[in-house]
């Protein structure tokens, strides 16, 4: 039976039901558990179809080659064991944002919630044009805000589990019409439901300001709107303080890759970890500490631990002694990993 928006407020919905928001403890606000990453643009004969190992993961991770198995991340018994080091290190929450084009499994998530004794909160929505099922191209905002509802109130992806946060919703630069009205739904959809709502922007600095004042001239509730990825986005002060301003939640979520070359947008140069704690420390210093988020958003093989990557128990065994070292007190990292999640994933 489908839920109401009443029986949601106050909670937190996980694939395996309803919880109080004091059950999340420390949390990984976007993750990927399994996913089809696999690039539209890339034709098979671009790629190498041999499977990842520690051998050629390096290559993977830089560019050197793509290889196909690189892409898809659908073992298991796999995330199990990578959740389990998670746990270990002082991990509890994970929320998962593979949406529509990206191959959501919500029974494996369910598995493994139930495996691990560990919540996890599914996304709900589409990710960028070029992923999306080719008959989004005819479908009207209104059309996407009953999907987007539908699978918090009733059911998602097939399956009996429910969403519990809208997104991330896939932009590009430019921002084509069809990202627009999938928004235009996912703001519909937050205004029904009470959830949070997280924004993959488009790869050009100025792109999370044009979804931040799109929200806003929408009556979007701008604390609840989390735009994501900006580690690999913005990289000047002016910028990163203009979008604070606008009250959006700013994620940081790509802990843990630490090579300069980045694959989606070979034009930059990806900060490390050090260097993104740096950045949170400037937002912190402007009074924005209620608006920070940070994870891995780990979508390819390669930054899993079983294939020479960093694995979901990075920010927890590594990052947050570094913050520590860096002077960053406990209740600014309970504020980051703790308060401002729980205020997000619980239903308003």
């Amino acid at each position: 039976m489908a839920l109401t928006r009443s029986d949601l407020t106050g909670k937190v919905q996980t694939v395996t039901g309803l919880i109080d928001p004091a059950d999340l403890g420390q949390v990984l606000m976007h993750e990927h558990l399994f996913i089809d990453l696999t690039p539209p643009h890339l034709a098979q004969e671009d790629m190498r179809h041999e499977p990842l190992d520690m051998c050629n993961c390096f290559r993977a991770r830089y560019g050197q080659e793509f290889f196909s198995d690189e892409f898809r991340i659908e073992s298991e018994d796999i995330v199990v064991t990578e959740l389990a080091e998670m746990k270990k290190a002082g991990g509890r929450t994970v929320v998962d944002l593979t949406v529509g084009g990206l191959g959501p499994r919500p029974a494996m998530l369910r598995s493994v919630s139930e495996r691990t004794g560990l919540p996890i909160i599914m996304g709900s929505g589409h990710y960028v044009n070029a992923y999306q099922d080719a008959a989004n191209a005819e479908r009207s905002a209104e059309s996407f805000a009953e999907e987007i509802s539908g699978q918090i109130l009733d059911s998602a992806w097939g399956d009996s589990a429910r969403a519990g946060i809208i997104g991330e919703i896939g932009c590009q630069t430019p921002w084509t019409d069809q990202e627009k009205r999938v928004m235009e739904g996912a703001l519909a959809a937050q205004a029904a439901t009470g959830a949070a709502l997280n924004v993959h922007p488009g790869r050009m600095k100025d792109q999370p300001q044009e979804v931040a004042a799109f929200c806003a001239a929408r009556g979007a509730p701008m604390d609840r709107v989390i735009l994501s990825h900006i580690d690999r986005t913005i990289f000047d002060e002016d910028t990163l303080f203009r979008l604070a301003d606008t009250g959006v939640v700013i994620e940081y979520d790509l802990f843990g890759w630490e090579t300069t070359y980045y694959w989606p947008n070979p034009d930059i140069d990806l900060p490390n970890d050090g260097v993104r704690l740096q950045w949170l420390r400037k937002l912190i210093a402007r009074g924005h500490l209620d608006q920070i988020l940070i994870s891995h958003d780990i979508c390819t093989k390669g930054r899993l631990e079983r294939f020479g990557g960093h694995g979901f128990q990075h920010i927890f065994a590594n990052v947050l002694p570094l913050m520590r070292r860096r002077g960053f007190t406990e209740a600014e990292i309970t504020r980051i990993m703790v308060e401002t999640p729980r205020r997000l994933l619980t239903f308003v």
